[in-house]
């Protein structure tokens, strides 16, 4: 990790870079093949969905690179290495620079199913109805160098029928409410909203 390396280049970083190229080529080449009638527009939203931090960082999990990284942290503070373990952006950039890493050692053809293979499921996830519009927009406003918090504007019904009703909020403006069973149902369904108003297309169905 960069934190613990003497110079920035002996880290992961330039690997991780690399390892972003191998990534999209690999799931694009994969969408191409698979998906002949996809137009280029719905490609593109369908590898962007795969290749996010977020998906990243799911695979990662899958493959437990987080605990990898802890292992070879032994002069690191236990409470660091756990915060850099669980950390959605460290992990996903581990995964990509194994890939990069992976790749330089192997060549793209030996290392391009494999990839996709780890992949399968987010892939297919992407192709659902079932989209994560918290992280779609968290990761919509961090490319402009914002962020969204949510707020609970209303609690309705008994306590065995709770019915929640949530508001995103960017720059201290209230852009989306949704409502849902659960608290995390109404912020997606706010955050949902906010993607509309702002214009940022989700992954589609």
């Amino acid at each position: 990790h960069a934190s613990w390396a003497t110079e920035r280049s002996e880290s992961y970083e330039r690997l991780e870079f690399l390892g972003d190229s191998v990534l999209e080529l690999a799931i694009s080449r994969e969408l191409y093949d698979r998906y002949p009638d996809f137009s280029e527009g719905r490609l593109a939203k369908v590898r962007s969905h795969v290749v996010s931090r977020a998906s990243c960082a799911v695979v990662a999990r899958q493959l437990a690179l987080g605990e990898q990284l802890t292992e070879r942290g032994p002069d690191i503070p236990d409470d660091e290495l756990h915060r850099l373990a669980h950390n959605r952006n460290v992990l996903a950039a581990l995964l990509e620079a194994a890939l990069a890493a992976l790749f330089l050692e192997h060549g793209f053809a030996k290392v391009e199913r494999p990839i996709v293979e780890a992949f399968s499921g987010r892939i297919e996830y992407a192709l659902t109805s079932h989209v994560d519009y918290k992280t779609e927009l968290q990761e919509a406003l961090a490319r402009r160098g914002q962020s969204v918090s949510y707020s609970v504007l209303e609690v309705e019904g008994p306590p065995h029928d709770r019915r929640f009703r949530c508001a995103a909020v960017i720059d201290g403006e209230q852009l989306g409410v949704g409502s849902g069973a659960s608290k995390k149902a109404a912020e997606q369904e706010a955050a949902k909203e906010t993607l509309a108003a702002l214009g940022v297309e989700t992954p589609a169905a």
